[in-house]
């Protein structure tokens, strides 16, 4: 097998992505229109969007950096509308979209019409994540989105199975397939809370950071491969998992938490540019396979299909939000109230993703009788125009309709007030813990080093209060921010003489990966970003 074109795709959608973070549209979306534009070009190799690679092999790592970045105690505060949307919605939406196409097209059986309809009700996660992180939606909006997407996965995956059984002749039972979705439910959460306190128990006993990041590049496979050998949810499994992992994260000693946010943070990186190019990709070969349908014909249902999607998403939202309050005096007292505006954002941020297509193309050629699987090709197409559509139309104008909205994001001097007043008291804590440390004579240091570690302590302390402050009239820097600056031009000075030395041959290669690895922590401590980056 030639390496070189997926080599070639993993490259190209790398160097689009980080050209795409230059301008205002958001990555994910101009990785699609690359590819669109790509799938057409003289010598570009064809790509083929195969389940059995996307499933196992790419959604596992997606789902599990995705759930690693989310809040497990957000997520509980809010299970109620993550439930709904997750479970509720995506099961709504796979018998209504469904039901709308059946009507909508001619001779499409109800069965495939219902395989539609699971394949396109599940909103992606990697897309969620990646628009909601640009466009600085409200804390709480942000949560339940990405918990729906964590999770709705599931959900959509067993749809599909319980619906592609009943379209290839299999005869699978209402009964047969409430079972099937809940061993697929409870088994994939049983598989997760399983695996979830050995895995980090080996984490946190691993004494290498190397063994220890290999193990974690492992965990979502073997989270998933698991699950789905008894027939349970992977997906649920992977992110049962990873939340937990991401919860307890800080039991793992820094050098591995270190390590191992560079390494998922470039897997991610890698995966989400791959995966939205792979999108784009796919539109020679769905034009290919659309088979006797014409393209106009086939144009207009994909527009009614789209039309049906957005519209499915509205009808479940507004309900789903208000009618619980309405009914429950106790929900009304232990959620915040909301008004019409975070509704339109959630019902508008439904945009669908690499796991809707590649479900797609997994749906077989013929049935159990032999019979070529009705409108297969049809499906494919009006999968990969909901797609296509929900993330250019909703992806475009989703930031826009945020800054017309004027929702009330994150204030910056509030959450600047909050972690100061954090580290003010991690900081008295950290002081009242090395006077106890210097009493006892076991500790003695000589008086430089003590001052030392009283100076990094309080230089911590103040740090966060400075941004809060003035900035210098001239620099328009604050008293933090300099320090920094010069911190590194000191660092910077010292390396340029590690290097000279290197190159005079008064030390050699390995002592210089030394010192220079000191000064790089040294840096990362003195220059880190204030957002902690």
């Amino acid at each position: 097998m030639d390496a070189l074109p997926l080599i070639a795709l993993v490259a190209v959608s790398a160097a689009v992505a980080g050209a795409a973070r230059r301008t205002p549209v958001p990555a994910p979306l101009v990785l699609v229109a690359v590819g669109l534009v790509a799938g057409f070009s003289p010598g570009v190799p064809t790509y083929d969007l195969d389940a059995h690679v996307v499933l196992p092999l790419l959604l596992p790592p997606l789902l599990h950096t995705a759930a690693l970045d989310s809040s497990y105690l957000d997520l509980r505060a809010n299970i109620r509308p993550v439930a709904l949307l997750s479970v509720g919605y995506t099961l709504f939406a796979t018998v209504a979209v469904g039901w709308l196409a059946y009507r909508i097209i001619p001779d499409l059986p109800l069965t495939a019409a219902l395989v539609l309809g699971a394949v396109v009700a599940p909103p992606d996660a990697v897309t969620a994540a990646a628009i909601a992180r640009r466009v600085g939606l409200p804390a709480r909006v942000t949560t339940i989105l990405q918990g729906e997407s964590l999770v709705n996965d599931a959900t959509a995956i067993t749809a599909f199975r319980v619906a592609l059984a009943a379209a290839v002749g299999e005869g699978m039972s209402w009964g047969a397939g409430i079972g099937e979705f809940l061993l697929a439910a409870i088994g994939g959460v049983g598989v997760g809370l399983l695996l979830m306190v050995p895995l980090h128990w080996l984490r946190t006993h691993l004494k290498e950071a190397l063994l220890q990041n290999t193990l974690s590049l492992l965990i979502p496979f073997v989270a998933y491969a698991a699950a789905e050998r008894v027939h349970a949810s992977g997906v649920l499994a992977v992110v049962v998992v990873a939340l937990y992992l991401g919860h307890r994260s800080w039991q793992v000693d820094f050098a591995t938490r270190l390590q191992e946010a560079a390494v998922w943070k470039m897997v991610a990186f890698i995966l989400e540019s791959t995966v939205f190019a792979l999108i784009g990709l796919q539109l020679p070969f769905v034009l290919k396979e659309l088979g006797p349908f014409g393209v106009q014909e086939a144009i207009g249902y994909a527009a009614a299909v789209f039309l049906a999607v957005v519209v499915v998403r509205f009808v479940w939202v507004y309900p789903a939000t208000y009618l619980p309050r309405w009914l429950s005096r106790r929900v009304r007292e232990r959620e915040p109230g909301t008004d019409w505006t975070a509704p339109l954002i959630v019902g508008w941020a439904g945009m669908r993703g690499v796991v809707s297509l590649a479900v797609a193309f997994s749906i077989p050629l013929v049935t159990h009788d032999g019979e070529p699987f009705p409108a297969r090709s049809l499906v494919l197409f009006l999968t990969f125009t909901t797609v296509i559509g929900t993330l250019v139309i909703q992806g475009l104008t989703l930031p826009v309709l945020v800054r017309v909205l004027k929702l009330p994001g994150p204030d910056p001097q509030t959450v600047t007030l909050i972690e100061a007043q954090a580290q003010s008291e991690a900081s008295e804590a950290a002081e009242a813990r090395l006077r106890e440390l210097l009493d006892d004579p076991h500790n003695s240091l000589p008086p430089p080093l003590a001052d030392r570690l009283r100076s990094v302590l309080e230089r911590r302390r103040n740090a966060v209060w400075e941004r809060l402050g003035a900035a210098d009239p001239v620099t328009g820097e604050s008293a933090d921010d300099t320090y920094r600056r010069l911190s590194r031009e000191m660092i910077e000075a010292e390396r340029e003489v590690f290097v000279r030395l290197r190159d005079e041959r008064r030390i050699d290669d390995e002592m210089m990966r030394t010192l220079l690895r000191r000064l790089d922590l040294e840096e990362a401590a003195a220059y880190r970003e204030p957002d902690g980056s």
